[in-house]
């Protein structure tokens, strides 16, 4: 009897690690912030070429996106998926970000303005992929205009939203509009593997944030070290649920329910 009791407990509990992540060990999402060039020049045509599908957290009024916009476009083309990442990238400025623009300065914002600014961003990427479904990424990773969250007004635009904190989480622990990630600030192939690593062992959810990818940013990874660390990915995909965020999220929310 005791037995057939552990054979029904462990079946039910391989039963809940196969559904998890589609029946795999963690999810890893790869995502690129702000649209800038090194993304469609050093980014996209790795991935593309070992089959990896990824996040772009676009910024509509980018240089990038002004002059390319077709190669933008052609993101989704390949699987990618096209994130909010605003129209003018606004953050909270002040001591110690004296870049942040005095008119994209979340401090003067209202809560409507940033509302309007991303759902402004929702209707410029469907004209470029046609689709409703989408995921945000808080710019800086700041999430309230003064003392009130912003995100709250928005929950019915976004499937998700990705904040900027070093932490992973099993499934029934995500935040949905409060995703946690790594941020990857000029680290070895080593390091973003060990990130892994853990995500394997733990049954997380691990997502990665690259912004300059061989240049284009100070928050930098290689060229050596980016491409290291996606064919390791590549390697390891039978281990790994590897998705762009507005897939796996849709996924984490159905098993949430």
């Amino acid at each position: 009897m005791k037995r057939i009791l552990f054979l029904l407990a462990f079946g039910c509990i391989t039963t809940i690690h196969a559904q998890m992540w589609n029946g795999k060990k963690c999810a890893v999402v790869i995502t690129y912030d702000d649209a800038i060039d090194q993304h469609l020049d050093n980014a996209a045509p790795l991935l593309d070429s070992l089959g990896l599908k990824a996040s772009f957290y676009i910024t509509a009024f980018s240089n990038s996106v002004q002059k390319r916009m077709n190669e933008w476009k052609n993101l989704d083309n390949k699987g990618h998926e096209l994130g909010n990442h605003t129209l003018f990238h606004p953050c909270v400025g002040g001591k110690g970000r004296e870049w942040v623009k005095p008119e994209y300065d979340m401090r003067s914002y209202t809560v409507q303005q940033m509302i309007d600014e991303t759902r402004m961003t929702n209707l410029f990427l469907q004209a470029l992929d046609g689709k409703t479904k989408r995921t945000f990424a808080y710019t800086c990773g700041d999430m309230k205009i003064g003392d009130s969250s912003f995100i709250h007004a928005m929950k019915n635009d976004f499937v998700a939203a990705r904040a900027v904190r070093n932490e992973m989480h099993k499934i029934n622990e995500i935040d949905l509009y409060n995703v946690d990630c790594y941020m990857v600030n000029n680290h070895s192939a080593e390091e973003m593997i060990g990130w892994v690593k853990k995500a394997v062992a733990s049954n997380s959810l691990l997502v990665i944030l690259f912004h300059g990818v061989g240049g284009g940013n100070g928050l930098d990874v290689s060229l050596s070290a980016h491409r290291q660390f996606l064919t390791y990915l590549k390697q390891n995909e039978k281990d790994i649920l590897i998705a762009p965020m507005v897939e796996v999220a849709s996924h984490i929310q159905s098993f949430q329910k």
